[in-house]
């Protein structure tokens, strides 16, 4: 079963009984179907719209987390259609990350080599005073 995030906006004018029958409708349809929910989360709630949708500038935001089989969504997506209450949703696949990724080695400069020669060869620095006036 692959994780998705489904995001639907219920229209404003609905009122709170409905909306909360509507919310476990697309629950139950969800479980009906062989999906799992993990989280509904309706903290987002009433908020203002980037643009007017049908005229309106609000929305009452879902965000549902769930897991269900890759043919779910399709099935969602063609009820939240049907719905005129349902202003427009998203549906994401949630990607698992992977850490199969080695890290890289730390490679170490190699150190370039002196000669004992040379540097018994090198004249010293010689060191000259200028009187002070």
């Amino acid at each position: 079963m692959n994780r998705y995030e489904l995001t639907y906006i219920i229209d404003t004018a609905v009122e709170e009984n409905a909306r909360k029958e509507l919310i476990e409708k697309f629950s139950e349809l969800i479980k009906a179907n062989g999906g799992e929910i993990e989280k509904v989360d309706e903290t987002w709630g009433k908020r203002r719209l980037a643009y007017a949708i049908n005229d309106k500038t609000e929305g009452y935001y879902v965000l549902v987390t769930m897991k269900a089989p890759s043919e779910l969504p399709r099935e969602i997506e063609r009820n939240l259609e049907i719905n005129e209450n349902i202003m427009r949703y998203l549906t994401i696949k949630l990607e698992e990350k992977k850490h199969s990724v080695k890290p890289r080695p730390v490679r170490v400069a190699p150190a370039a080599p002196v000669a004992e020669a040379e540097v018994a060869e090198a004249p010293a620095a010689e060191v000259v005073e200028t009187p002070a006036e």
